[in-house]
């Protein structure tokens, strides 16, 4: 084993976050990055059910007015390969907020009801929801890996006018992870690799 090596837990969760149909509403959200993230999810989702790993699966419900995300409209529903994936042993988590560990039921507790200390997170969106989520996990002491390749964001536009794409985005929460010591970002093929190790 190389000192830079992955190693995933036998007990290691899965933290998928936010693969909702609304986000397939470009017109709502605009350019994307990305388009291998859902195969990644996927490939991931498989790796943890085939070796008995512990799943989360979160879903935004937003309280915005409009919201192609709010409870009551289409895009709020799970992705078909999400829903088609989904194990009656997996954790469903429903938050209104970035952080996953701001949800019903509470994430942290069911966590620490199993004593897992090892994440995986993934899904949408980049340097939103799973930024937060991974940085909000690094604070709590739980060691964080993100297959950045298995997420995806889209173009977005900030104060004075400035604008990034969606890869600057994740290029940015990328080293705001790593290098800000919240996580650990890799390939969707090491973790996959690593997970079969074990």
């Amino acid at each position: 084993m190389t000192e830079n090596a992955i190693e995933i837990a036998p007990d290691s969760a899965l933290i998928v976050i936010d693969v909702q149909k609304g986000f397939d509403d470009a017109a709502f959200w605009g350019p994307r990055d990305n388009p291998a993230a859902e195969g990644n999810i996927a490939a991931l989702m498989d790796a943890w059910q085939e070796s008995g790993r512990p799943v989360v699966l979160v879903q935004h419900a937003s309280p915005r007015p409009g919201s192609v995300l709010a409870p009551d409209q289409p895009g709020h529903a799970f992705k078909d390969f999400v829903a088609d994936r989904v194990g009656r042993e997996a954790l469903h988590v429903t938050k209104t907020v970035n952080s996953s560990f701001y949800g019903t039921p509470d994430l942290g507790e069911w966590l620490t009801a199993r004593g897992i200390r090892q994440l995986v997170v993934i899904g949408i969106q980049t340097n939103m929801c799973v930024e937060t989520t991974a940085r909000m996990g690094g604070n709590l002491g739980y060691e964080v890996i993100v297959p950045l390749d298995a997420t995806h964001t889209f173009d977005l536009t900030g104060p004075g006018g400035l604008s990034l794409t969606a890869g600057q985005l994740a290029a940015a929460t990328a080293v705001n992870l790593q290098g800000g010591h919240f996580a650990r970002v890799v390939s969707t093929a090491e973790v996959l690799t690593a997970a079969k190790a074990v």
